[in-house]
């Protein structure tokens, strides 16, 4: 805000807090959650003088229940990395220790987090999954390291961070090629289904999304691929065309499918019950007990 916008807007002989007033404050959306909306989310504003920020908290005091102000542009800034590391750094933490409970086998992490989550201090729940997506998460990190260098200082525990979510859509690949050879099926004449395609559950959001890059990881090592997903009706990957199959059609002929999004609207009973093979990397599956299935973070057991 201070060192990009703000000197284009002064090149007009106008000046910040006198003629005109400047303020950032970062966007805390969240897609598909019905509970916190625009206005029940608490903002935070951040003015380039202290007039800016009144101004800014003025406006904004018009239509949601509750502004926060900070002393800069900048501390909301930073603000809005620290949200948005926080959650890459502890799915990173997750999805490293889904990674540890699925080379031990006899420990499932989606029951490890479970009980955790039990106690009510002290600890908040993170799933792992086939990587991070949206318009913020995987990216931020790095903006972060960008801006750090800048000062001499390297962030190499976020970097690490991001470096392990970045490397799930190829776990998860690996699984599935993994998880045939187990059934003596050739992974390069095996058919693999998608279910789900947006970045989380329930909203029709493609940016960054995971399961496009487990998508595209697996065209290049099985036979044929394709997806399914109520909310895309059709996508484009690497200028091929792609349209979101018949789920009935689908499942009976695929060789794997891969819960990439666990979309609420799936039966997933239906679907392990039709299914050859399921690699489930949502937990998609819970409850439902199957020798067909195959979690990452190690098997479920059924009590």
């Amino acid at each position: 805000t201070e060192k990009v916008v703000l000197p284009i807007l002064e090149e007009s002989g106008l000046r910040v807090g006198r003629d005109f007033y400047l303020a950032y404050s970062p966007e805390r959306i969240d897609p598909g959650n019905k509970d916190f909306t625009m206005r029940n989310t608490p903002v935070v504003v951040g003015g380039v003088t202290e007039k800016c920020t009144g101004m800014a908290e003025l406006l904004y005091r018009k239509v949601l229940d509750k502004v926060f102000t900070v002393s800069s542009p900048r501390a909301a800034e930073m603000a809005k990395l620290l949200e948005n590391i926080f959650r890459s750094v502890n799915i990173a933490l997750v999805n490293e220790l889904a990674k540890l409970c699925d080379r031990m086998g006899n420990v499932n992490v989606w029951e490890v987090i479970e009980a955790a989550s039990t106690k009510p201090f002290g600890f908040m729940p993170f799933y792992p999954g086939p990587g991070i997506g949206g318009h913020c998460i995987p990216v931020d990190p790095y903006y972060l390291s960008w801006k750090a260098r800048q000062y001499d200082f390297h962030t190499n525990f976020i970097e690490l961070a991001a470096e392990t979510n970045d490397d799930m859509p190829y776990f998860v690949a690996n699984k599935v090629v993994e998880a045939l050879s187990s059934r003596g099926i050739c992974a390069s004449k095996a058919k693999v289904l998608l279910l789900g395609i947006t970045f989380k559950e329930d909203v029709a959001d493609l940016r960054n999304s995971p399961a496009l890059k487990v998508m595209k990881i697996l065209k290049e090592r099985v036979l044929e691929t394709g997806y399914n997903d109520p909310h895309v009706p059709d996508i484009d990957l690497d200028g091929t065309r792609y349209r979101s199959g018949d789920l009935k059609d689908w499942v009976g002929k695929a060789d794997c499918v891969v819960i990439t999004t666990a979309h609420s609207v799936y039966d997933y009973l239906w679907i392990v019950k039709n299914a050859k093979l399921i690699v489930d990397t949502r937990n998609g599956t819970k409850g439902i007990n199957s020798e067909n299935i195959v979690k990452i973070g190690g098997k479920e057991r059924i009590l």
